[in-house]
């Protein structure tokens, strides 16, 4: 524990002039008050008040803080009244416990309290003095560094108040380093899996770098250093909150980070500040959309620095910030960096004239304006929380979320099974797309539909980890009922072309002897190709021994049945007079994205050619022509083909993959000439590879889209008519 001299030692480095007896008084008078109270780590509870008055000397703030630091918890824990405070050591020092005394009797972990009500108090208690406010980040900067002694049940409610409220008003009081510490301190509690993750990862980066930081380091301080410009330059890996927060919102693995390191550059005024920006983007290319200058423009909150992020050495991608010195001790302490020793000996700690706490004084206010706590927040439009947006249910229930949070966010925030469902949205009344970004004090309304299926590319668009589960779990579930209402039909097929009759008592039956635990379970294992649908068959009745050959030709004949692929692409097969067999057909509609069908990868197929389906295990289906070689691979396995057809809509044409081989003269001009014939006729080429035969002859393989098989023949036949040209023909792979 620091002992009294020790104390007042670290208050005279910076500031010579401090009140020593003053110090001294406040020390004594504080341990006693607290006595042999003991803290849930077993430490005397006096360790606490001297540990914040520690920090706060770490911020070089004035005596009456220190000493207010040292008192803050004699009023609340112990005998020690307000008149007894201002008799000892002054009214202004008792105003400010005072102050400290009514924010804890506020902390925020009242489960019945309103959030927005108990922030409104807590800003009104610091409303006549700002010095209460920074003992209190002082005061939870400590708690959170001894949370592991708090009990368990406690912690995580503390640590998500720190995350949700005091660490966002450090940021917007310009208390970087203090934010980012409870930031960490928070993350680590709340998240310990991933803290630790991210710290291994950042270890195995360090050791894997060596010395890059300093190289960088070195090379930054020549190039400034060779226009004549003092500047101090350091280099610094990201904390793993801010780490895990951009992997969050750009859904980045830490691999694909880019900028764990920052650089920073100290110079001496702005003009330097200028010219070292010069230098180095004259050096190393700038990267697009990374350049803001918040010198010229600074912040809300006092803060100035140019931000840049320039391809530097070893072809790295390096973020710098470049500031004077004195910008850079606002950037560091906020709005307690404004303490005017030198001018007036500590009397007046906090200058008037700052930003952070003239935004503070009108948020303030603006409480006058509003007539409930919620009117409040949309009066101010939580300017302090720059990292989240509170919205409002129709109802006025508050929904906090990160910034750039969608609808479909807000969807799952108020209940899982709203955002399975969620079909719009509106935003203030007025119907919004479901992407839209979110700004505070919205109120959203969202639409659904019974049936509804969240589309897996809404995994790509929502911000918010419970969104993203559920998103993907719901997917799951789809595929997983898409699958098993194919291998339904497949083994109903299957029982029916064996001569007996289809009924699921009897194959409810039978599922202990296929190793599932449920009917559902056997369905999706058939439609993933993982069971056969004869061994089904011969599980339900056991005295069936297979098809006959006869039976397997059959197989292969004409029956039908629908599958949507990408944009509700349907197959049939064209020129079929009669309708199918309802008995033998197999109609598929499916989640139109997440039906896993796709076309032969050598040749394809296109509407008007006679097309099979071949269902493989675990993989899906593939459409191939009925002419296709490859087929005959799976002669043996009847139960793997599925009769399908095209259902092409005409007014919505679509183009199909095609391979052809052409071979042509080796000559100036023959590629051309045969692109220009496939652009004549709407044709377009996805793929092109060349091979020479000989030394006269060019063979190309090229990858085509068509509409349909007459298409197809249209553009062979011109083809065919070019003199360079001396063969085509389709590939039936």
């Amino acid at each position: 524990m620091m002992r009294q001299y020790e104390l007042v030692e670290r208050v005279r480095r910076y500031n010579p002039n401090t009140d020593e007896a003053l110090l001294d008084r406040a020390y004594v008078y504080a341990m006693r008050a607290h006595g042999t109270q003991k803290r849930a780590s077993g430490d005397p509870y006096f360790s606490h008040p001297l540990e914040v008055a520690a920090i706060l000397t770490d911020l070089k703030l004035d005596d009456a803080t220190i000493v207010a630091a040292l008192l803050h918890d004699t009023i609340e824990d112990t005998d020690a009244t307000r008149d007894e405070i201002d008799k000892i050591f002054g009214p202004q020092i008792g105003a400010l416990v005072e102050g400290l005394t009514k924010i804890k009797k506020l902390d925020l972990v009242s489960k019945q309290a309103k959030q927005a009500e108990n922030l409104r108090k807590l800003l009104l208690a610091i409303a006549d003095d700002v010095r209460v406010l920074l003992v209190k980040f002082a005061d939870r900067l400590h708690n959170m560094r001894t949370l592991k002694w708090v009990p368990e049940e406690k912690r995580s409610r503390v640590a998500q108040e720190t995350l949700d409220i005091y660490a966002p008003l450090a940021g917007r009081m310009g208390m970087h380093d203090l934010r980012e510490e409870l930031e960490d301190l928070s993350f680590r509690q709340l998240s310990a899996e991933a803290y630790n993750s991210i710290l291994s990862r950042l270890q195995a980066l360090k050791e894997n770098n060596g010395e890059l930081v300093a190289a960088i380091e070195r090379e930054l301080s020549d190039a400034v250093a060779q226009k004549g410009i003092a500047a101090v330059v350091t280099g610094r890996e990201k904390r793993p909150y801010s780490i895990w927060r951009k992997m969050e919102l750009k859904s980045v693995a830490f691999e694909q980070l880019s900028d764990i390191y920052g650089f920073r550059i100290l110079v001496d005024s702005v003009e330097d500040c200028y010219t070292a920006l010069g230098v180095v983007h004259t050096k190393w290319p700038l990267v697009p959309g990374r350049f803001k200058d918040y010198v010229s423009t600074p912040k809300q909150n006092d803060y100035r620095s140019i931000h840049t992020t320039v391809v530097g050495p070893g072809r790295q991608r390096v973020e710098l910030q470049i500031r004077t010195r004195q910008m850079h001790e606002i950037a560091e302490y906020g709005i307690a960096a404004h303490a005017l020793y030198k001018d007036n000996g500590g009397s007046d700690p906090l200058t008037r004239d700052s930003s952070a706490y003239a935004w503070l004084r009108r948020t303030i206010e603006l409480l006058a304006e509003g007539s409930s706590p919620e009117e409040f927040l949309e009066h101010t439009k939580l300017e302090l929380f720059h990292d989240q947006v509170f919205c409002f249910t129709p109802k006025g229930r508050l929904i906090i979320l990160p910034r750039r949070a969608t609808p479909i966010d807000f969807a799952y925030a108020v209940h899982t099974g709203v955002g399975d469902r969620a079909v719009g949205a509106k935003i203030n009344g007025k119907i919004s797309p479901l992407v839209s970004e979110l700004q505070n004090g919205d109120e959203v309304e969202i639409i659904t539909a019974s049936g509804q299926t969240p589309p897996a590319a809404w995994e790509s668009i929502v911000v918010t980890g419970k969104a993203r589960a559920a998103i993907r779990r719901a997917t799951r579930a789809a595929v997983r009922a898409q699958y098993a209402g194919l291998g339904k039909k497949i083994v109903e097929r299957a029982i029916v072309r064996a001569g007996k009759v289809f009924s699921e008592d009897k194959l409810a039956a039978s599922v202990g002897r296929l190793a599932r635990a449920s009917l559902e379970d056997v369905y999706a294992a058939v439609g993933r190709g993982e069971m056969r649908s004869d061994d089904v068959v011969k599980a339900v009745h056991p005295e069936w021994t297979g098809p006959r050959p006869e039976e397997r030709a059959a197989l292969k004949g004409e029956g039908w049945f629908e599958l949507e692929q990408g944009q509700s692409l349907k197959f049939k097969i064209p020129g079929i007079e009669s309708d199918p067999d309802p008995q033998t057909a197999i109609p598929i509609r499916g989640i139109n994205r997440e039906l896993p069908v796709r076309f032969a990868p050598n040749g394809g197929a296109v509407p008007g050619d006679r097309i099979v389906g071949i269902l493989s295990p675990g993989e899906g289906i593939t459409i191939y022509p009925i002419q296709s070689p490859a087929l005959q691979d799976f002669e043996e396995e009847p139960e793997r083909w599925l009769d399908v057809r095209w259902d092409v809509e005409e007014d919505d044409p679509q183009r199909f993959p095609v391979q052809i081989v052409v071979v042509a003269t080796n000559e100036p001009g023959s590629l051309a000439q045969v692109a220009q014939v496939i652009g004549e006729r709407d044709g377009n080429i996805e793929n092109l590879r060349m091979s020479s035969r000989s030394a006269d002859f060019t063979r190309m393989v090229i990858d085509i889209g068509v509409y349909d098989l007459r298409h197809l023949n249209g553009i062979i036949a011109d083809l065919r008519a070019r003199p360079v040209v001396s063969s085509v023909e389709r590939v039936n792979g």
